[in-house]
């Protein structure tokens, strides 16, 4: 049997070519939105150039790299195969697919076409949930990471359909003879993907990295915060969502209290496990410190936002003008930071775990460039910090341009890095990467809805 630090088991993890596939479209995702916010930034662009842009970041980057990170770690996580590997090749092409025609849809101005692009995500994103959710339910009992992975889950099997009638609704009325309006489903919507499906990852995952890359142990007080976080935060998004939905202001102020009570509780654990580490700088906790502090401001612009109008559209990322707090310093730094050490370890797994003891092997950090990395790293707080002060404190647009370029450049050499490690250390390099995702569908030994591997339904947890 296998196994890393934490009792992670490794002979389950799915072939390396999938969840590399959804990396590097994530970043081709990501490079793509790079240029965009650019482009927006000194000229305008045609048709809902601002929608389009946040669905490829936030679909195209985020949901994309955690549908490979889940694909990837609920199996080495939970000590189960994936249920499919056919599947897992399928979500994410027609996620890929769906999100390419949309964006190239909304920028086109051709709406009356928007839910053919949908219907992809729709499959996509279900395919996905389907597939995850089938390897998670051999796991019972959950533990904290998959009860949250679960709620995600839940999160975006209910985000898809309600942005597919959005879509619909561009162009044939669709909410009129309902007592909803297109603008609760839109917050209901965005609340959903934001809170349920992101941010519930974001603190599943974070819950094992953070044990993983400090090497610490929870203390009593960590449980009992964490015990918290489990109380308030699931049940916060769903009656927070609800609220927000039914228009009831009552109701969205308690699940916005709930959601920043337990997202609270959840950062000081991870301040606490980032103080007590006991390794020397890596990647990982220099980025999870950002995402610390960008979590403490966010909560505190959005405590008072969320009570005076929770059900604003302003509101939606909190505080009107904290949007890159939450979306850069949280979403962005999190995903930067665990890609770090994720695609290193799937490469080192693959190609270098089987030599150890017989010849002189890398470790896993030797396998990126480490002044590329902490140039990415400085470039993008810098510019972070920029984009986050600049509508908070009416920093005139040049301030927010500079920023954004430094953000931009610092992001593309984080995208330069990963993709040098995959091209020097993978087999077959980056072409190896794309072309095994196929393979690995194809190599399967059963269909799919059949599980690759049998497995027992009650794993020893």
């Amino acid at each position: 049997m296998n196994r890393i630090p934490g009792g992670l088991r490794t002979d389950q993890q799915p072939p390396m070519a999938i969840p590399l596939g959804h990396f590097v479209l994530g970043l081709a995702f990501l490079v793509i939105g790079i240029g965009a916010e650019i482009a927006m930034a000194v000229s305008t662009l045609p048709g809902l150039a601002s929608l389009a842009h946040v669905h490829v970041l936030l679909i195209g980057w985020i949901a994309i790299t955690i549908m490979g990170a889940m694909t990837q770690f609920v199996p080495v996580w939970s000590g189960v195969s994936l249920y499919s590997r056919r599947l897992a090749v399928v979500q994410l092409a027609l996620v890929a697919v769906g999100l390419v025609g949309f964006a190239a849809l909304l920028l086109a101005g051709a709406l009356p076409w928007l839910p053919v692009a949908g219907a992809a995500l729709l499959l996509g994103i279900w395919t996905f949930v389907y597939n995850v959710g089938r390897t998670l339910w051999r796991t019972r009992p959950l533990d904290f990471t998959e009860r949250h992975f679960a709620l995600a889950l839940g999160a975006f099997a209910l985000v898809v359909p309600l942005g597919f009638l959005l879509a619909v609704d561009f162009t044939t009325p669709v909410f009129d003879a309902t007592a909803l309006t297109r603008g609760d489903v839109l917050l209901v919507h965005a609340t959903l993907a934001l809170l349920g499906a992101i941010t519930a990852t974001v603190v599943g995952a974070l819950a094992q990295l953070a044990t993983m890359f400090t090497q610490t142990d929870r203390s009593a007080v960590d449980e009992r915060l964490l015990g918290l976080e489990q109380l308030a935060f699931p049940a916060g998004v769903v009656v927070f969502a609800a609220g927000r939905g039914l228009e009831s202001l009552p109701l969205a102020r308690v699940g916005a209290v709930a959601v920043l009570v337990g997202l609270a509780a959840f950062t000081v654990v991870v301040a606490r496990q980032l103080v007590r580490a006991t390794v020397d700088r890596s990647p990982m906790i220099d980025r999870y410190w950002v995402v610390v502090a960008s979590l403490w401001a966010w909560l505190a612009l959005t405590a008072p936002a969320w009570w005076l109008e929770p059900l604003g559209y302003g509101t939606l990322f909190g505080h009107p003008d904290g949007g890159a707090v939450l979306v850069v310093g949280v979403f962005a730094f999190v995903v930067v930071g665990s890609l770090y050490h994720i695609v290193p370890f799937i490469i080192w797994h693959e190609r270098y775990s089987d030599r150890l003891g017989f010849e002189q092997v890398p470790m896993i950090d030797d396998l990126y460039d480490d002044r590329l990395e902490r140039a990415d790293f400085g470039l993008t707080l810098v510019g972070y910090v920029g984009l986050a002060a600049a509508p908070l404190f009416d920093l005139p647009s040049v301030a927010t341009l500079v920023a954004t370029a430094l953000a931009a450049v610092g992001l593309c050499l984080f995208v330069l890095n990963v993709l040098l490690t995959i091209h020097r250390h993978g087999p077959n390099g980056l072409a190896g990467v794309l072309t095994g995702v196929v393979g690995s569908a194809d190599g399967a030994e059963n269909g799919a809805g059949e599980p690759d591997v049998d497995v027992d339904p009650s794993p020893e947890r």
